[in-house]
């Protein structure tokens, strides 16, 4: 079925959103913690931000220190969560967030979060933000990461709905890549998730059912 900018969440069975920089406002915690790992492994700080959105912690360790090996690499990668379990000071609900969560939830249409966090993460910044999600498919969950649509399928999967049925909102080319594999309708925050996404979005607010403002179609 082809759709539109015109429409609404209400045309769809479902909502799968993204965590980080999309349900949840933690892109200030995420840079301070990325640039004290890329500090501390001696790399370059701007280059760690340019690639690790949309990456379980491991990816961007060893993409970034290709010298480290195994181990090494899972070290690197429990220096960087650890710092971001603890860093919750100002993680909050992104704009529109709360709204949209309250109205899918009088509308009866299900809604889960498909993250690269792990479990523990997850439900750190959940909880920081003020979001009780009734499914999370989070990194340990899955085999293969975005842009493997492997998240997404099984995220619609547990609320028994058809992925093409669904809207996923994403705020990264990673997750948007990872929605359209999965046959879903793609929402972009911020630029439209790199240009990956069907639909561009300013914030959450603007599929907030009965909502004036009018999305742009990509």
């Amino acid at each position: 079925m082809t759709r539109t900018g015109d429409l609404t969440v209400e045309t769809y069975a479902a909502v799968l959103f993204d965590m980080d920089g999309t349900l949840v406002d933690s892109d200030a915690a995420v840079e301070r913690s990325w640039r004290a790992w890329a500090r501390e492994y001696g790399v370059d700080e701007d280059e760690v931000l340019a690639v690790m959105p949309g990456h379980p912690a491991a990816d961007t360790a060893a993409r970034m220190r290709p010298d480290l090996e195994g181990p090494a690499v899972e070290a690197a990668a429990r220096a960087q969560l650890e710092r971001e379990y603890h860093d919750l000071a100002d993680v909050v609900a992104a704009p529109g967030a709360l709204d949209l969560i309250a109205a899918l939830d009088e509308l009866g249409r299900p809604w889960a979060v498909v993250t690269s966090a792990d479990a523990r993460l997850a439900a750190a910044r959940l909880g920081a933000a003020g979001i009780a999600a009734p499914v999370v498919v989070d990194r340990e969950a899955v085999t293969r990461g975005k842009p493997d649509p492997e998240g997404y399928l099984l995220a619609a999967a547990r609320l028994g709905v058809d992925p093409a049925d669904c809207l996923v909102v994403e705020d990264t080319a990673t997750g948007a890549a990872a929605g359209r594999a999965a046959g879903a309708t793609v929402a972009g925050v911020k630029g439209g998730a790199g240009g990956g996404a069907h639909l561009a979005l300013r914030d959450l607010t603007e599929l907030v059912p009965h909502s004036s403002v009018r999305r742009t179609s990509l």
